[in-house]
């Protein structure tokens, strides 16, 4: 294991040589990371939570309890999972088939959130700040700060990178965040972008 002593890793979790773990990540009970994962800085790692040697996960990355993070997913920087959401790397798994060279790569973008019990599709690619609903089954890919829910997950609206979904607007016809006050404007490709602060730059 390569780390920093900052790391705070629970007795009772199994932390296996040569995985990466960056400073100030704290890993809680019974939860297992596997030699070749990279964990980035200050993260948390909840109760019972299963990284694979193929992960990738960034820096400042929630994972709540009981999620498995799979060979083939990255979760970039400022990623929550909620309790119990779940990962998949196989489309077509079987029992008596190993398909083991056909997991499929799985990102989620800086900042995404994804609620309790959704479940996330191999494939997937979900962008920027975008939001899944608890319970949701999302696949395929979604721009940045979309608001995805049911099953399977459809597009709803959209969130502000503070969480809150996107309805009033300001003189100029551009959505406003009720509580940064952050502008958004719709594009005409059916994306959003910020109009007060970059995405890829952390909040004040």
């Amino acid at each position: 294991m390569s780390n920093s002593p900052e790391v705070l890793i629970h007795p009772s979790a199994c932390v296996d040589p040569g995985c990466t773990i960056g400073s100030g990540t704290r890993i809680w009970h019974f939860s297992h990371v596997m030699a070749g994962a990279s964990i980035g800085r200050d993260c948390t790692i909840g109760q019972n939570v299963f990284v694979a040697a193929g992960a990738k996960i960034g820096n400042h990355v929630k994972i709540q309890n009981n999620v498995s993070v799979y060979d083939g997913v990255e979760l970039e920087d400022e990623v929550f999972c909620g309790p119990s959401c779940v990962f998949t790397n196989v489309k077509n798994p079987r029992s008596e088939v190993s398909r083991r060279h056909e997991f499929l790569a799985t990102r989620i973008r800086r900042g995404a959130s994804l609620g309790a019990n959704s479940t996330v599709i191999c494939g997937a690619d979900l962008g920027r700040y975008s939001l899944v609903g608890a319970g949701a089954v999302v696949g395929g890919q979604h721009p940045d700060y979309a608001l995805l829910i049911g099953v399977p997950a459809r597009q709803v609206g959209w969130v502000s990178r503070h969480g809150h979904r996107l309805q009033a607007r300001d003189g100029g016809g551009n959505l406003l965040c009720p509580e940064s006050r952050f502008r958004y404007l719709e594009n005409p490709g059916g994306t959003l972008t910020c109009l007060d602060h970059p995405e890829d730059q952390p909040l004040p």
